[in-house]
């Protein structure tokens, strides 16, 4: 995608996260990586119905083991992203939409942030294993999110698929994208900044660092 604005992303010092150490599960050829290329459009195919029906089952299928996946290492991973990335005096306090919510493992965090978490996963029996709060927990589709245009202060994406004009249709224009990959590029669900920037529609700045063998990017439009 061609944009007309420049873009920058300002790269922040890594920080070292102890006892974090990535998963290496994913890689190019990994059928979730695919996956996300396809729905952020950087790779042909889309997101079809076929695609969204398989990613589904895919996390049906993990939804008892998932929370063996969570540690205080990748949930650090998170919180550096919401520390370092966000600037508490500028970044709205609304309504934050996680997309990709899982079991619920980072709704917590997001809710010391934000005044409302709408938490929202294709998955009906990653849901099912969530807390019920803090988070409103929905079951929706992340390319047709049950939302308002210009609703939402943040949109969360913690190792989830990107559908970009979807996430630049419900944000405010002063909210931000808030990208975080627990395992960085051995993440399975997976982009670069770089990535974010040419999916995204309009122009968008933002900071990204890497905490531990995580990555992170937060992202707001240019005006």
């Amino acid at each position: 995608m061609l944009h007309d604005f420049p873009m920058a992303i300002r790269y922040l010092p890594a920080v070292p996260i102890e006892g974090h150490e990535s998963s290496r599960s994913g890689g190019p050829d990994h059928p979730m990586r695919i996956a996300t290329r396809r729905a952020a459009g950087l790779e042909p195919g889309g997101w079809t119905g076929e695609l969204r029906d398989h990613v589904a089952e895919f996390f049906d299928g993990l939804a008892d083991e998932w929370h063996t996946r969570v540690s205080p290492q990748r949930t650090a991973v998170v919180v550096d992203a919401l520390t370092r990335g966000l600037d508490a005096s500028t970044t709205p306090r609304g309504l934050a939409v996680e997309i990709g919510s899982g079991i619920g493992t980072y709704s917590a965090l997001l809710a010391k942030r934000f005044g409302t978490v709408v938490a929202i996963d294709l998955s009906l029996a990653m849901l099912q294993r969530a807390p019920a709060r803090p988070a409103h927990r929905v079951q929706a589709d992340g390319a047709m999110l049950p939302l308002r245009d210009a609703s939402a202060s943040a949109a969360v994406l913690i190792n989830a698929f990107l559908f970009p004009a979807e996430v630049e249709r419900v944000l405010s224009p002063d909210g931000v994208l808030i990208w975080v990959n627990s395992s960085g590029v051995h993440t399975p669900i997976h982009l670069s900044p770089d990535d974010l920037l040419a999916g995204l529609p309009g122009a968008w700045t933002g900071v990204a660092s890497q905490a531990g063998e995580g990555t992170w990017c937060v992202l707001r439009r240019m005006t």
